[in-house]
Parts: structure tokens; sequence; C-alpha cells
């Protein structure tokens, strides 16, 4: 198995339809062992069903990206109880409900400055806590979205978020390249998890995504666990500063896809049942 004898750490597994899982579970199907960390005592009653599915029961840590003295204590353990680590999956984004509504001028100071050290901070965070756990090969992988380079309705602050991310997945790759440690973000279609809940009309972005991308559908987090997966496998070894698209191809389109009926050009939208 390509993952035999890695040991990674997950951050952001939410419930057992969140993209972080799905990546858990294609390194554990290929051999990884896995920690996982949780934000809360209410997420902890999600995360644990699914440590024990993985095997990862010994393996679970809190951790709340705003707390620096988490990530300290996340070494620490990680050091005693985990040993080194192959891999890293950083799987956190925020940003509070009213900045994801209305007009993105509108944003307060004090919800950009939430959704970027949550969403972009924490990655670089992370790394530098971790770093001493790191072994010579490592793979570190973060989660982003089209909304980081195009404008995406009701996406607002979490694009410029977004942007951040890709923009430090770049410099930290820098970074650490010279220690063989590879750093890149999978940027994936839109998915029906928690964290997608708070976006304005999600349900439109999902079957808009799904008309008008090349494979007429959306991905699946099966589908982005098998990308991620070799992103932080060997496979991808000299793969790093990148950004992924896992998407069904939509991020090519220029344009939205019309279709002709009784005559007249529409737009495929148009054409189905809502």
């Amino acid at each position: 198995m390509i993952m035999q004898g890695k040991k990674g750490l997950i951050v952001g597994v939410a419930n057992n339809k969140s993209i972080a899982y799905g990546i858990a579970k294609a390194c554990k199907e290929q051999g990884a062992e896995i920690a996982l960390t949780f934000l809360n005592e209410v997420l902890e009653k999600r995360v644990r069903p699914i440590a024990e599915e993985l095997g990862s029961e010994r393996y679970v840590y809190e951790l709340d990206v705003s707390k620096p003295e988490h990530f300290v204590a996340l070494r620490e353990n990680l050091a005693k109880d985990f040993g080194e680590l192959d891999f890293i999956v950083h799987s956190v984004a925020f940003a509070p409900k009213e900045a994801l509504d209305g007009e993105f001028i509108n944003t307060s100071k004090e919800a950009f400055n939430i959704a970027m050290e949550i969403s972009v901070y924490s990655l670089i965070e992370l790394v530098r806590e971790m770093k001493p756990l790191l072994r010579s090969g490592a793979s570190i992988l973060t989660l982003s979205y089209l909304g980081a380079v195009k404008h995406v309705v009701h996406y607002n602050v979490m694009g410029v978020a977004k942007a951040g991310l890709e923009s430090a997945v770049r410099y930290l790759a820098y970074d650490l390249g010279k220690e063989n440690i590879r750093v890149n973000a999978i940027s994936a279609g839109p998915i029906k998890t928690l964290a997608a809940s708070g976006i304005g009309d999600f349900k439109m972005m999902l079957k808009w995504n799904e008309l008008n991308s090349p494979l007429r559908q959306n991905v699946s987090i099966e589908e982005v666990g098998n990308s991620a997966m070799y992103l932080l496998s060997p496979l991808s070894s000299a793969v790093t500063g990148e950004v992924h698209y896992v998407d069904c191809g939509y991020n090519i389109m220029g344009m939205c896809a019309t279709e002709e009926v009784e005559g007249k050009m529409v737009l495929r939208w148009d054409s189905v049942e809502k």
C-alpha cells in the first residue's frame, strides 16, 4: 500500500461528511496511521467515533487554532504518543456568518481579521509548531476553493482568505523545500459539508457546478480524498507549491453552458427543473 508506514496529522475532521474525513479515510485505506484533532467538546463527540473507525482512538487531541497554547500542547502530545510525522492536513476555515452575505465592501475589520487568522494564519502556525516532528520527505496539504481566484457569489471575505491561503502555500513551499518538505493545496469543488452550510444559496451553487462542469457532476469527498492521498504520498515527491483543482473541471469554464430549447438558446440552468 502506498501509505504503509506513514504517520499523519489531520486537522479539521468535523464529521463523516467532511472533506477532511474523506482524506483521512483514503490515507487509512492505503496503510497510513492517523492522528486527529477536535475543536471543542461538541465536536469531540463527532470525532471520537471517526477515530475509532480509523483505528486512531489513542491519537485524538484538542486544537482550537485561535489558542497558541493548544499548538504547543499538540506538538508535545504528538511527540510523546505518536512520534514523527510524514504528512499534515490542514482543513480549517471560518468567517462570521454576516461576512458571507451582502456586499464584500461592507466586511467589518473584525470579521476580516477573524477570517484571516482562522483560515490562513492557522496553517502557518500549525506548520511552524509541528515542524520539529516532520520527517524529510513529509508533505503538507491545505484546502482552498475557486473563490480564491474568481468572484463567487456569497463567498466574500472567505475568497480573500483563500487567496491568502494559496499564497501562503507558495511561501511555505519555498521555506520548507530545502528540508525536503512539500506544501500543496487542493481546490475542491462545492461539497455539502458543515462548513459550506454557512454560505448563502449553497444549493444553487451545487446545481450550477453540476450543470456547467465538463464532467456534468459534483465532486465527492472520496474523490477529493484520493487526490489528497496522492499529494500526501511519495507518488507526488516532485510536486510542491501547487494548487490542484479537484472540481470536475469547473475551474476551466470561461462562460456558463447553454442549450437550444424550442429554437432559443437558454442557460442550461434554465432548461431543467430546479
